[in-house]
């Protein structure tokens, strides 16, 4: 790490061990995106769904090397942001920062809105506000709390997801296995009905539910060597890989997926066409567990992002100060804004949680492509000695970050095309646009008052 990353950022306290920074990542991954979201997903691509996340995460797999490799050798709360200010420039780091925030901001308050749906299967006359605010201010308690103890608990948080998602998947493979249901995989207009084109349209969700998995090079700052970091990132990757995969080919395979929608998650369906009435029951108590887990840590993400670009100068000094725990609480309140205005964008529409992942998806892009850029960078800079050293390496090396950075720009433009993920298309214009305007506002006034600490 540089000198002047570990100025800036001094005061966090390094104690993450790789499972934590691993089931970090896979805790705020496995939310809302796979729980609720592959309802709209498997309505666009119908069985093929399986191939949009194929492909989603052979895109992720290259993200998650490069920011490997990138996290390793600059472990950083800023991650991306540091990448991009050291191998491509100001503009970049200040984008991908601002632009992850305002996604991650925005994504805290899907799972809210997620959670808030859940309730309402047991709750059906209690208003979704009223679970967004009471579980929006459990969440902060959590994250009141030292970083080894949060990581603990997201860790046991996220632990319980992935094991009952597991479960989830071995019951349904022996579901149609043992003939208990019939495979529906090319029933109802065949494995796809609306087109080998719409696997590739409805990759944006896949991309959706792999947006987390970056988490590892965010929670690097608060590493406690570089030897977690690059465990953390094979860990969260091969865990990510394997839940979202096996599910995708069990849902479509046990639910028609002409019955797949975004009022109750399709984990919750497949049990309902099983008859499974005591399983039902469990999935629901998972899937809001797993959007409350998500939020989580969602949520430290943000405040270690808003706390970075503080130390950096484009945030005021306040977002920057750490209590005697080593917790940015300035950052951390600021940070739940996104629950403020998903409270307000679900009163003003029943489609709410679309139109959140949807301008979420969005920033969380622009992080992953300045830091595929970055990388490409940094291998270029990279003498083979060093290069021999590290502990994480990407085969495919700057390759494979030119191939990612194609094909997210690829997806993203593809959301023009589908109903359900058109507004990730309007929005993809407008933030860069914006986040270059306040870029230059702010460039004069930055210039010289970032945090010197040390």
């Amino acid at each position: 790490m540089s000198t002047d990353s570990e100025n800036r950022e001094q005061g966090l306290k390094r104690q993450l061990s790789a499972g934590q920074i691993a089931m970090v990542a896979v805790g705020g991954s496995i939310g809302t995106g796979l729980l609720l979201g592959s309802g709209a997903a498997i309505q666009v691509a119908g069985p093929a769904i399986v191939i949009s996340y194929l492909i989603s995460a052979l895109i992720a797999w290259t993200v998650a090397m490069a920011m490997g490799e990138l996290s390793a050798v600059h472990p950083a709360a800023g991650s991306f942001g540091v990448y991009a200010e050291t191998y491509l420039n100001d503009w970049a780091g200040f984008v991908a920062r601002y632009g992850y925030w305002f996604s991650v901001v925005i994504a805290i308050g899907s799972e809210l809105v997620a959670a808030g749906t859940y309730m309402r299967i047991w709750f059906p006359n209690v208003p979704i506000v009223i679970w967004m605010v009471i579980f929006g201010l459990l969440l902060l308690l959590i994250n009141f709390r030292p970083v080894h103890d949060y990581g603990t608990l997201e860790y046991w948080f996220a632990f319980i997801k992935v094991v009952t998602i597991f479960l989830f998947i071995v019951m349904g493979a022996a579901l149609l296995l043992g003939g208990r249901v019939i495979p529906q995989y090319t029933t109802h207009g065949g494995f796809a009905p609306k087109g080998w084109g719409a696997a590739l349209l409805a990759a944006s969700f896949g991309l959706y539910s792999f947006l987390g998995i970056e988490m590892v090079a965010i929670s690097s700052g608060e590493a406690r060597s570089s030897t977690d970091i690059s465990r953390a990132t094979r860990i969260a990757f091969a865990l990510l890989g394997f839940v979202y995969l096996g599910a995708m080919v069990v849902l479509v395979g046990v639910m028609p997926w002409s019955n797949a929608g975004v009022a109750q998650s399709p984990f919750v369906t497949v049990f309902q066409v099983a008859k499974i009435p005591a399983a039902k029951f469990i999935m629901n108590v998972v899937v809001l567990s797993a959007a409350l887990s998500g939020a989580n840590a969602t949520l430290y993400v943000a405040s270690r992002m808003l706390f970075s670009l503080s130390r950096y100068g484009y945030a005021p000094r306040k977002l920057g100060e750490l209590n005697a725990q080593g917790v940015p609480m300035a950052a951390l309140l600021v940070s739940m804004l996104g629950i403020v205005a998903a409270i307000g964008v679900q009163f003003g529409t029943p489609n709410a949680y679309l139109y959140i992942i949807n301008a979420a998806l969005i920033g969380g892009m622009l992080a992953w492509l300045v830091s595929l850029a970055a990388h490409v960078r940094f291998r270029q800079t990279l003498s083979a000695t060093q290069l021999a050293s590290m502990q994480l390496r990407s085969p495919l090396g700057a390759f494979g970050s030119v191939l990612g950075f194609a094909a997210i720009v690829a997806a993203i433009a593809a959301t023009a095309w589908v109903d359900q993920s058109r507004a990730a298309a309007w929005s993809a214009p407008a933030y860069p646009l914006l986040l270059t305007v306040a870029y230059w506002l702010v460039k004069r006034r930055a210039k010289g008052t970032a945090v010197q600490i040390g």
